[in-house]
């Protein structure tokens, strides 16, 4: 097992995913491209993210979005970005945005098709109006050409991701990748151009009594999250919440803890998206020695059933998150 250590050498994110595959004999690099397509968006929309009041595109865009969500400028501005990086990786057969109604077939596997990338653009927008963090998910899958399809065919459970990951884009642009050995941490030189390697193996700590969530809405919570609630209360766990899932999951990543985001009488369903947050945000916590619930179940074991499923979920370090769980439990969970 890895520790949490800064490396003594520059290592840059492409060649840390090329010394990865080598240790795959039968690696085609085709997999390399996809990150390399991934971290270029990230270069690009971390650029305008800093420059987005100087250049005028904060604010709404006008439209809804297909979760009849309204859309920020630059939520447009970052799916396009990354669609127009990806859309050149000769290897990608199907790319879906949380923005998009559809996914968008680009080849098929007979065609060289042989992964599936899902993405949430730009998590957590509308903080940019404040300055506020915001970030890009992403998941990659393989792409089963016996399936007929786009959407059947990315609906997998999230234990089969090939990699997920997410760039968080704050006071340093971060780049958080696990291809299924461990959790790597990036970060940007804007002189270099390049996401340095800065620590290898991340362990999410453990003992943090410290929960994330969105308390306004502790009266719609069910009764067995105010009980943890109460219980946390009293037991001395301090909150932490900037609200944005990147930015609170990376803080938790780094120094333990809790996030929730439960079902609510507005959204019985939960409210984030199976396959473009919860998934890729539960393997990565999961990579790191944590844990990742959904409605009493292991998030990466729920079988999708529609591309923009929505589910409740419990994310962290594994003791804060059966600290959650053992209080949730003794109460049944309210049902509208």
């Amino acid at each position: 097992m890895r520790s949490n250590v800064d490396t003594g050498n520059l290592v840059s994110l492409q060649s840390h995913i090329l010394q990865e595959e080598a240790r795959h004999p039968g690696a085609s690099g085709d997999f390399s491209w996809i990150v390399s397509a991934i971290s270029l968006a990230g270069k690009a929309i971390a650029h305008k993210v800093r420059r987005a009041r100087l250049e005028g595109v904060l604010g709404d865009w006008g439209e809804q979005n297909v979760q009849g969500e309204e859309q920020i400028r630059m939520d447009v501005i970052a799916n396009e970005t990354i669609l127009r990086c990806l859309g050149s990786r000769a290897s990608i057969a199907v790319v879906a945005s949380e923005e998009d109604e559809e996914p968008t077939i680009l080849r098929t596997g007979k065609d060289g098709g042989k992964y599936c990338v899902l993405f949430d653009p730009l998590d957590g927008s509308s903080n940019l109006d404040a300055c506020g963090p915001v970030g890009t998910i992403f998941s990659i899958l393989r792409n089963d050409a016996s399936i007929e399809g786009a959407e059947a065919t990315i609906c997998q459970p999230g234990m089969k991701q090939v990699a997920a990951g997410y760039i968080l884009y704050g006071p340093s642009t971060a780049f958080v990748i696990s291809t299924g050995n461990g959790v790597d941490l990036f970060e940007l030189d804007p002189f270099m151009g390049s996401f340095l390697l800065v620590k290898q193996g991340l362990r999410i700590p453990s003992g943090n009594r410290t929960y994330s969530l969105n308390e306004a809405y502790t009266e719609s919570f069910p009764k067995g999250y105010q009980r943890y609630l109460s219980w946390a209360h009293g037991q001395g766990y301090s909150s932490r919440y900037i609200g944005a899932f990147v930015a609170d999951v990376h803080r938790i990543l780094m120094s333990g803890g809790v996030f929730l985001y439960p079902p609510t009488s507005k959204h019985p369903d939960g409210k984030l998206r199976l396959l473009y947050e919860a998934n890729p945000m539960a393997f990565i916590i999961e990579q790191a020695g944590g844990k990742a619930m959904s409605s009493g179940l292991p998030t990466l074991g729920l079988h999708p059933q529609r591309l923009h499923q929505r589910t409740p979920i419990i994310v962290g370090s594994a003791d804060q998150v059966e600290a959650v769980a053992a209080q949730v439990h003794q109460v049944a969970e309210w049902h509208p």
